[in-house]
């Protein structure tokens, strides 16, 4: 009788885990739809009215972590009452797959913030969506994620859309701004897109590798470990530039106030840091391919909000890449969709 039951309950368990999963999906697909928008914003708004530190910039991104510490600390006190905190524990390999991957990311959030001190967000949301064609080529490289003729399509596309907004910069760029600035500014986006598109594999490679059962808990470690190390990888350059001794003369003479100057800043690290924890958690509950696909599907959105927000120009060259970017991200997700559809029928042969 006993057998009975626990054989019913099994479907409900393995109905309420999927349940729990699709919901941790969206959930962090929230948190990195949050972050992308609102976090770039933030930055070039930090930029546009008086904000030179570009090593600031970059180290904002990830300078929120500590507030990971709530809920690590709430699950290990809770693992503990059980008797399963060593469960928790980060593995050897975890912690130093976890330093790698955070001073990447460090050097990533640089080219990025370099890229936002230049590039209006328009431009450089545009650009970074080509982190998609660099996520599909280290998925197949690392995680051996299969190249189908939908994502060579895309790559294609992403590609051409980047080179438009490159043969045509001049019409972009910022009053008072050099060629030369601008030019570096875009090759430092694409630069930053490349890194991106190489850690979110790197990552689900980590996970693949770690040797234990990976749960929520040994992600939210994941996550606080990568971002610390990225922030300490920040935190050096603007110490030896005296970054940290400038802020309070920075926020002086800030465009908008001292108090909208300490604002920006602290909002922007919190977004910031949504986001972070959005895009590992997607990973973790799904794969970087759907990371990829959700930071594209963003671009728009961003595209909409630097316009009514920090009154950019979005003229036809940037609507013709974005249309691009975006022909690209759907030829990629009907790849993506057609993928189960050509399993079945091969099991069916």
């Amino acid at each position: 009788m006993d057998t009975e039951l626990g054989n019913k309950n099994e479907p409900d368990q393995h109905q309420n885990k999927k349940h729990m999963k699709a919901f941790l999906v969206f959930l962090n697909c929230m948190l990195m739809a949050v972050g992308q928008v609102a976090g770039p914003l933030l930055v070039r708004m930090y930029y546009l009215h008086g904000g030179k530190s570009n090593w600031l910039g970059a180290w904002l991104l990830t300078a929120g972590f500590p507030i990971l510490i709530i809920p690590i600390s709430i699950s290990y006190i809770r693992a503990r009452a059980r008797a399963q905190a060593g469960r928790l524990l980060v593995t050897p390999w975890l912690f130093s797959a976890s330093v790698i991957l955070g001073l990447v990311l460090g050097l990533d959030s640089y080219l990025y913030s370099f890229g936002m001190s230049y590039l209006p967000v328009s431009v450089s949301s545009i650009l970074g969506s080509s982190q998609l064609t660099f996520t599909a080529f280290f998925a197949y490289i690392i995680v051996k994620h299969k190249f189908t003729h939908y994502s060579i399509n895309a790559v294609a596309l992403m590609t051409f859309g980047s080179l438009i907004l490159g043969f045509h910069m001049n019409g972009d760029r910022p009053s008072g701004e050099s060629k030369g600035k601008y030019i570096l500014g875009f090759f430092m986006t694409i630069g930053g897109a490349a890194l991106h598109g190489f850690l979110m594999p790197a990552l689900e490679f980590t996970y693949l590798k770690a040797g234990k059962a990976i749960t929520f808990d040994l992600v939210l470690q994941v996550q606080f470990l990568i971002s610390m190390f990225a922030t300490l990888f920040c935190s050096i350059p603007m110490i030896i530039n005296k970054d940290f001794k400038a802020i309070s003369k920075e926020a002086a003479e800030f465009g908008l106030g001292e108090t909208k100057y300490y604002t920006i800043l602290l909002i922007a690290a919190i977004v910031l840091q949504l986001l972070v924890i959005g895009s590992l958690g997607v990973i973790f509950n799904s794969s970087s391919l759907l990371g990829g696909l959700v930071s594209s599907l963003l671009v728009p959105v961003q595209q909409a909000f630097a316009v009514i927000i920090l009154k950019e120009v979005f003229n036809a060259v940037k609507g013709m890449a974005l249309a691009m970017c975006l022909w690209g991200f759907a030829s990629y997700l009907y790849g993506e969709y057609q993928k189960p559809e050509a399993n079945k029928e091969e099991s069916t042969h």
